[in-house]
């Protein structure tokens, strides 16, 4: 089965459609224009990654002294689990009709590709026109005014700057179990007690991600777990106000599942994306990362330059 389809979303909303959900939305569920414009001005459009510098990237560069490289992407493949409709495909084709005779006096041959995915499937970022609050996104921008069905007009992932800055791994194994227990939250409290273990103090323009063991226990399934351990709503805040670009996990959704209030699912998302422009990072592939240790290392990523696009299918790469 290489994808959950609509019944994820059927599992993931299921305790919210139990409970007595209010006919209309309560006040605080009422989009209130308390969260634009941003601190980074009414008509920025990069959010949080304001706080890159080069002279952050120079420091970030000198925590590499072994020289040792981690692949924080997984694989993707037809067999990905996907939050559905999400699918990817490839088809390998053979230029002209693959069996003609070979081109010059060298007989060069050769095969080409064609891929037919969603780019938010795998180890993927989202971008600011991911998700929004009541038809407006990062920095209160309207949805007519970006999204068109041929791509996004603002947000697109391809406008993003190379990321290239201090990563920060928080091992959350081993502050709960391994793998952490779904359902589980990290706030700050969490947050705080894990960066005192790995020895670092978040700052502004760090990219913070969390291991909680829970792709290695879930690897070889071809459906997503419905529920999951992850940040909350506080952490998510917290985080936010040191200024860091990103925040990512090895999760699916990177927040906790069942979220921590039934009636606002994804208000992690929200927090980040919308309200304060941090980018989120999902299905991090951090085993190797986290055996060899947790805390700082230098991280890098460049985004695919996919005009347009409302997220991106990612390798990042930490480097100690």
């Amino acid at each position: 089965m290489r994808l959950i389809g609509l019944g994820l979303a059927a599992i993931v909303f299921g305790a919210a459609a139990c409970a007595q959900t209010p006919s209309k939305p309560t006040p605080d569920q009422v989009m209130s224009p308390s969260w634009f414009p941003s601190k980074y001005g009414g008509e920025d459009r990069l959010g949080a990654l304001n706080n890159l510098s080069a002279e952050k990237t120079a420091d970030a560069a000198k925590l590499i002294t072994s020289g040792k490289t981690f692949s924080l992407g997984m694989v993707t493949g037809r067999d990905t689990p996907a939050y559905g409709p999400r699918e990817y495909d490839v088809m390998v084709l053979q230029l002209s009709d693959g069996s003609g005779t070979p081109l010059g006096a060298n007989q060069a041959t050769g095969n080409d590709d064609y891929v037919d995915t969603f780019v938010g499937i795998g180890s993927q970022i989202d971008g600011l026109g991911h998700m929004g609050i009541n038809h407006r996104y990062y920095n209160g921008v309207p949805v007519a005014d970006f999204v068109t069905t041929a791509g996004l007009t603002q947000f697109g992932t391809h406008t993003l700057p190379p990321i290239a800055t201090r990563g920060i791994l928080l091992d959350m194994t081993k502050s709960f179990s391994s793998p952490v227990a779904d359902g589980t939250a990290f706030n700050k409290d969490e947050i705080d007690a894990a960066a005192a273990r790995a020895g670092v103090t978040i700052e502004a323009g760090d990219v913070v991600i969390f291991h909680t063991g829970k792709m290695k226990a879930t690897e070889g399934e071809t459906t997503l777990s419905p529920t999951s351990p992850g940040l909350g709503v506080e952490g998510a805040q917290y985080l936010s106000d040191l200024g860091v670009v990103a925040i990512g996990a090895d999760t699916w959704a990177l927040e906790v599942i069942p979220f921590e209030n039934e009636i606002r699912p994804f208000d992690v998302h929200l927090t980040l994306l919308a309200k304060n422009g941090v980018y989120i990072l999902e299905n991090m592939a951090t085993d190797a990362l986290a055996a060899d240790g947790e805390g700082a290392f230098f991280f890098s990523l460049g985004v695919p330059k996919l005009e347009g696009t409302v997220q991106a299918i990612i390798n990042p790469i930490a480097i100690r």
